[in-house]
């Protein structure tokens, strides 16, 4: 995995003193492909990617505020005096959020993979009637779910299976990013989803799927452990529709095809994958024809 060098400067010091009265040198805090997050005290300071519209990390913010509300394991960010939640320093956004202690969720403890269903499940409930404003720019799992055509791992059928069904499905806000690494554990269960940043508004099923996806059937081999996870989600009462075979198969390959979309533009920019990265890449590229209905 390759994780993004960003230093917490002076200049950032500073302003979240200023803001949110933190101050502190900082600890590395493990993860970041694109932010870069550092312990200050009690509290945690993201710094996120270089010229990123400050309105968009406010808008994806508001979603985990919303969640919050009614979800304890939803981490929300720290208000700046006015209100806002995004202090801009140096082209890049920043934000402070409370300190959870634990450690990446498991996808290979059951109980954990049961526990990130159901936490999914409460908060597609916390955001179903939630009506944010439009969202300033696509999120990387909303491009293509109208149908259009890929240029990464094209393929026709699926643009139209996705076409037709966003056409009718309900839409309500989701997290967008439902992993592992986004998700924190603690003495063996799940207490905290963090990293809103890919928010968007879309048929719940989406996630659904992406998260099955991710928790029990990351290499497309065994739907029946991605219909287990989907089956635990709805016994929580999640807002998605049942999903058949068909659906969960499609709704995964979206997943799959977007991330190699995010490949290939990390490979533009520089980044340079390890043999370990490499090979994951081929094995998702792989499970998305393996999914082909």
């Amino acid at each position: 995995m390759v994780y993004v060098d960003i230093p917490l400067t002076e200049d950032i010091r500073t302003a979240v003193a200023a803001e949110w009265g933190h101050k502190g040198d900082g600890e590395r805090l493990h993860g970041g492909e694109e932010s870069a997050a550092y312990r200050v005290g009690e509290v945690v300071v993201r710094i996120g990617a270089l010229d990123r519209d400050p309105a968009e990390v406010e808008w994806c913010n508001g979603i985990a505020v919303a969640a919050a509300r009614t979800v304890p394991e939803a981490v929300a960010p720290l208000a700046r005096a006015d209100g806002s939640t995004v202090a801009m320093v140096a082209g890049r956004p920043i934000t402070v959020w409370p300190l959870i202690e634990g450690q990446w969720a498991s996808s290979e403890d059951p109980i954990q993979v049961e526990e990130a269903a159901r936490l999914l499940a409460r908060v597609h409930r916390a955001l179903a009637e939630h009506r944010p404003s439009p969202r300033p720019h696509p999120s990387f799992l909303e491009i293509g779910l109208d149908g259009a055509a890929s240029a990464e791992l094209p393929d026709p059928d699926l643009d139209r299976w996705l076409a037709a069904f966003t056409a009718t499905a309900r839409v309500q806000p989701l997290h967008g990013d439902y992993y592992e690494g986004n998700l924190l554990a603690r003495a063996g269960h799940v207490i905290a989803v963090l990293d809103w940043d890919e928010a968007l508004v879309a048929p719940p099923e989406v996630e659904l799927a992406s998260a099955a996806l991710e928790f029990a059937d990351e290499l497309g081999k065994d739907l029946a452990a991605a219909g287990a996870f989907v089956a635990a989600y709805h016994a929580e009462g999640g807002t998605a529709a049942e999903l058949d075979d068909i659906a969960l198969a499609q709704l995964m390959r979206h997943r799959l095809r977007r991330e190699a979309v995010y490949f290939g533009i990390a490979v533009a920019r520089g980044v340079e994958h390890d043999a370990d990265d490499l090979e994951y890449h081929r094995e998702r590229l792989a499970a998305f024809h393996r999914l082909r209905p």
